[in-house]
């Protein structure tokens, strides 16, 4: 998703300056699952080329219509495994797997690319190409807690969806996007109690 990538970069970016470690956990949420279909990249391109000029930003250089992944589910399988060594190193494998897609122009189903991630982060890659049981937990969870959307936060029982942005539409069905510095402060003062 263009909006979590965008998100959750800057909600980690303020999380790192907070005075105590905070462990940021990215739950799976299989879009092609929610959604009964993939993304299509159509709208990728246009939500993403939207955010580049709204936000002033260039956080899809990258992306690319001939190497969007047919599936998720290989990557989320991986940031799962990675989750499932310690949340530092599942935190690290979910933001390089968003950079390889969106920024490095990589398809993420891609076996080669997996397991280049997995090496730098010294994992190994599930044979699995179905989602594994911490993907298939991150759902049913996610389902139990009504996610909106995504990004869509938790601090304890707070919910926050998309606090880094405010994501709406004009008068002509049109995409808007901007930083939301108060929705940030909001969620970023939940973590510090």
């Amino acid at each position: 998703c263009p909006f979590t990538h965008v998100g959750l970069k800057r909600v980690v970016e303020h999380v790192a300056e907070i005075d105590h470690p905070v462990a940021v956990i990215v739950r799976a949420w299989p879009l092609e699952w929610v959604n009964g279909v993939g993304l299509d990249i159509d709208g990728v391109l246009a939500k993403a080329k939207a955010l580049s000029e709204q936000l002033g930003i260039d956080d899809f250089s990258g992306l690319r219509a001939d190497r969007w992944p047919p599936t998720t589910l290989p990557a989320l399988n991986l940031a799962a495994d990675a989750y499932a060594r310690d949340a530092e190193t599942g935190l690290a494998v979910s933001l390089a797997l968003r950079s390889a897609l969106f920024e490095n122009g990589l398809d993420v189903s891609d076996r080669d690319v997996l397991a280049q991630i997995a090496a730098a982060h010294a994992l190994e890659i599930s044979s699995e190409t179905e989602a594994n049981a911490g993907v298939r937990a991150d759902y049913d969870d996610g389902r139990a807690r009504n996610v909106s959307g995504s990004p869509h936060f938790w601090v304890d029982e707070d919910d926050f969806f998309c606090p880094a942005l405010d994501i709406g539409h004009d008068a002509d069905n049109h995409l808007t996007a901007r930083f939301d510095p108060d929705g940030l402060a909001r969620f970023l003062a939940s973590i510090q109690h």
